[in-house]
C-alpha cells in the first residue's frame, strides 16, 4: 500500500513537472527545456533562459501553473521514430542531444499536455490534469546548474518545486524544513564561532575558528586514544607525492580527475600530486621490513590531511569540503583473520557512532562494482566475485542491514558506507570499512606464511570516525550546537552580579581552570540578565552566577541544561558533577 502510495506521488510530481514546463514556456518562449524529474520532496526542471529568475517571478509562474491545471488537459503518449522527434524538437539542442543518443530503430515517447504542449519523456503520468488538482506545490528555488552536471556544459537554471498529495502535508513540510534551518550547520556553525569560509582562500577550503577547532581536536584525541588501545599503530606520512606512487597504486589512472596534481608530465621531470587517501603511503610502513604471519594483523592509523578536487557545485559547508582530515586506517591480514578483523573495525566505528550520539542516525550500504563499467576498476571479475563474496558473508554473519550500491566500489574493493543524513535529508558517507586484495600484490606487499610461501595480505581500509569536519557538520545539527558537555568547546561560564564580586569570580574561573575544565569568566560591567542571554545564545552548557550572596557563603549558583537552576552549591560538589559528566561523555 505504501509503495502504491509513493509510486502515485512519484506520477503526480512528474507529472506536474510538465505541468511548469508548458508554464514556462508560455510566459518566456523562448525557454529551452532540458530534464524535469521528480525527486523526493518534488520536482525540478532544468531550463535554458536568458531571464534571470527570482522569486518575484514565482508567484506568476505558479498562477499560470494553476491556470492550466484548471483546463483538464490529457496526458496524452505518442510513440515517434528518431527523425519525427528531431524534427519536433529541432532548435533546442539539449533535447536533440538526448535524442541522437538513443538506439537507433527505437520508439521514442512523447507526452502531450493539450494540443499547445509536447515534451520527451518516457512517463508515466497521469491521465489528465485535472488528476492533480489537489496537489499542493510551491516554487522554493532557482539555482544555477551545470547541463548533465559538467562544468565544459552551459549553466542551466534548475527551478525547484515542493510538491504534495495535500496542502497540509506541504505546509508540514515547509514548516519541518523552516526548523531544519535552524540546525543547518553551515547557518549555525558560522553563529557559533565554529568556522567561516573566505571568497579569496577557495570553495571548499573552511577555517576553523578555536571553537571549531577545539572540538575537532577534542574528537582527534579520543579516536586516536581509542585506536591505540584496539591495537592501532600511529604512523604520519607526506601530504604529496611524486605521480610514481599514484602510477602504482592505480589513482593515477583511476582518480587523476579528483586530486591537485603539481606539474606537467611533458615538461616536468617530476611531476607531484597532493594526497586524495593515505593507503600508498601507508604501504611504505609495511614494506619497510620483512613480513612473517606472525606480524599480522597489522593496524596502521593516521589523523591524515586529504586533498581532493570536488567540483565547484558539490561544495556544502563542512560536509563537502576540498581539504579535510580524516581517522584513516589500513589493517594488513591473512585470509583466516579477514572476518573478525572486518568485525573489529566496524565495531570501532559503532562505538564511535554511539558515543557521538550519531548511532541512530546511521544506515549501511553494501557497495558493490558494476561488471557493465570495467574500466572503473581494477582486477578481474573473479577477484571482484571472491571479495564481494567475502564481504557479503562477513556482513550476513553480523547481521548488518544493508542496502546495495550497484557501481559505488572503490576501484580497487567493495566497500561498507556507513551513511549519515543532514537535517535536510541529503544522504552522505560518513565511515568506510573496504575489503582489497589487489593493492598488495601492484605494491609488492607479502608475508612468509607457515608453510614458507610468500603471499600477499588481505587489506581492509577503514575510518573510524570519519572525516573530521563532516562529523563536526553533523554534530552541529544533531545537538542544534548544543554540544554534549565532553564536546563543548567552552564548558562552563562565570558571570557576575556586581564589579565587587569580580575577584571572587575570577577564584572560581582559575580552580575550574585549574582542573581541566574549558571555562571562561564574564566579569564585564553589563546587566547578568544580558550576560546570561548572550552565554545561553552561544550554547555553553552552564553558568555559575557569583552575587554577594554566593561571595558571603562562598558558594555558586548554577544555570545549566538538563540541570534545575540551583543556589548555595559548593563549588567540590558542582565540580565533582562536571567531571562525572565529562568522563562518562554523557550526551544531552
Amino acid at each position: 500500500m505504501e509503495k502504491e502510495k509513493n509510486e502515485k506521488l512519484h506520477m503526480a510530481r512528474h507529472s506536474l513537472a510538465h505541468i511548469l514546463a508548458k508554464a514556462l514556456t508560455q510566459l518566456y518562449p523562448q525557454t529551452k527545456l532540458t530534464i524535469g524529474p521528480a525527486i523526493d520532496d518534488g520536482f525540478y526542471y532544468d531550463i535554458d533562459l536568458d531571464v534571470a529568475l527570482c522569486p518575484e517571478h514565482f508567484g506568476a509562474i505558479e498562477a499560470k501553473m494553476k491556470e492550466i491545471l484548471n483546463k483538464g488537459e490529457a496526458f496524452v503518449r505518442k510513440e515517434v521514430s528518431k527523425e519525427e522527434a528531431l524534427a519536433l524538437f529541432a532548435g533546442n539542442p539539449y533535447k536533440e542531444e538526448i535524442i541522437n543518443e538513443l538506439p537507433a530503430g527505437e520508439a521514442i515517447s512523447v507526452y502531450y499536455t493539450g494540443d499547445d504542449f509536447f515534451d520527451l519523456c518516457s512517463g508515466p503520468h497521469v491521465e489528465s490534469s485535472r488528476n492533480l488538482q489537489n496537489y499542493a506545490y510551491k516554487i522554493h528555488a532557482v539555482n544555477g546548474a551545470y547541463w548533465r552536471g559538467s562544468e565544459k556544459n552551459k549553466m542551466l537554471q534548475r527551478v525547484y518545486v515542493y510538491a504534495f498529495a495535500d496542502k497540509k502535508q506541504l505546509n508540514d513540510y515547509v514548516t519541518m524544513l523552516e526548523e531544519a534551518r535552524k540546525r543547518d550547520h553551515n547557518k549555525l556553525g558560522r553563529e557559533l564561532g565554529l568556522f567561516t569560509t573566505v571568497d579569496y582562500i577557495g570553495q571548499g577550503l573552511p577555517i576553523l575558528l578555536p571553537n571549531g577547532a577545539k572540538v575537532v581536536q577534542l574528537m582527534q584525541r579520543f579516536v586516536e586514544d581509542e585506536e591505540e588501545k584496539r591495537g592501532w599503530l600511529l604512523t604520519k606520512t607526506p601530504f604529496m607525492a611524486k605521480s610514481d606512487l599514484y602510477k602504482i597504486s592505480g589513482h593515477w589512472d583511476h582518480y587523476r580527475d579528483g586530486m591537485f596534481v603539481m606539474g606537467d608530465e611533458k615538461k616536468d621531470k617530476e611531476v607531484f600530486a597532493l594526497r586524495p587517501m593515505t593507503c600508498p603511503f601507508q604501504y611504505q610502513a609495511y614494506l619497510n621490513k620483512a613480513r612473517s604471519y606472525k606480524d599480522l594483523p597489522l593496524r596502521y592509523n593516521e589523523t591524515s590531511t586529504l586533498f581532493r578536487n570536488e567540483a565547484s557545485g558539490e561544495m556544502h559547508g563542512l560536509i563537502r569540503v576540498r581539504q579535510f582530515t580524516i581517522s584513516e586506517g589500513h589493517l594488513m591480514c591473512t585470509p583466516e583473520q579477514l572476518e573478525q578483523e572486518f568485525k573489529g573495525c566496524l565495531e570501532l566505528a559503532i562505538y564511535m557512532l554511539k558515543t557521538l550520539g550519531l548511532y541512530e542516525d546511521a544506515s549501511y550500504r553494501f557497495s558493490q562494482w558494476d561488471p557493465e563499467n570495467r574500466e572503473k576498476y581494477i582486477g578481474t571479475a573473479e577477484q571482484w566475485a571472491e571479495a564481494q563474496g567475502t564481504m557479503e558473508k562477513i556482513l550476513n554473519n553480523l547481521e548488518i542491514p544493508y542496502e546495495i550500491g550497484v557501481g559505488e566500489a572503490a576501484f580497487y574493493g567493495p566497500k561498507l558506507d556507513i551513511q549519515i543524513k543532514n537535517v535536510f535529508g541529503k544522504e552522505d558517507t560518513l565511515i568506510t570499512i573496504q575489503i582489497d586484495q589487489l593493492l598488495a600484490e601492484k605494491f609488492g606487499m607479502e608475508y612468509t606464511d607457515k608453510d614458507g610461501q610468500k603471499k600477499n595480505p588481505y587489506i581492509i581500509h577503514r575510518t573510524s570516525i570519519g572525516c573530521y569536519e563532516r562529523t563536526l557538520a553533523y554534530l552541529i545539527e544533531k545537538f542544534a550546537g548544543a554540544f554534549p558537555l565532553w564536546l563543548a568547546p567552552t564548558q562552563v561560564k562565570v558571570l557576575t552580579l556586581t564589579e565587587r564580586n569580580n575577584d571572587y569570580a575570577a577564584e572560581i574561573y582559575r580552580k575550574l581552570r585549574d582542573q581541566g575544565i574549558r571555562a571562561e569568566l564574564d566579569d564585564r560591567n553589563e546587566k547578568v540578565g544580558y550576560k546570561i542571554r548572550e552565554a545561553m545564545s552561544m550554547k555553553i552548557p552552564y553558568l555559575i552566577i557569583v552575587g554577594d550572596e554566593e561571595q558571603a557563603n562562598n558558594t555558586i549558583s548554577i544555570r545549566g541544561r538538563g540541570f534545575e537552576n540551583k543556589s548555595g552549591l559548593l563549588f567540590e560538589d558542582f565540580a565533582k558533577r562536571l567531571h562525572e559528566e565529562i568522563d562518562s561523555k554523557k550526551l544531552n
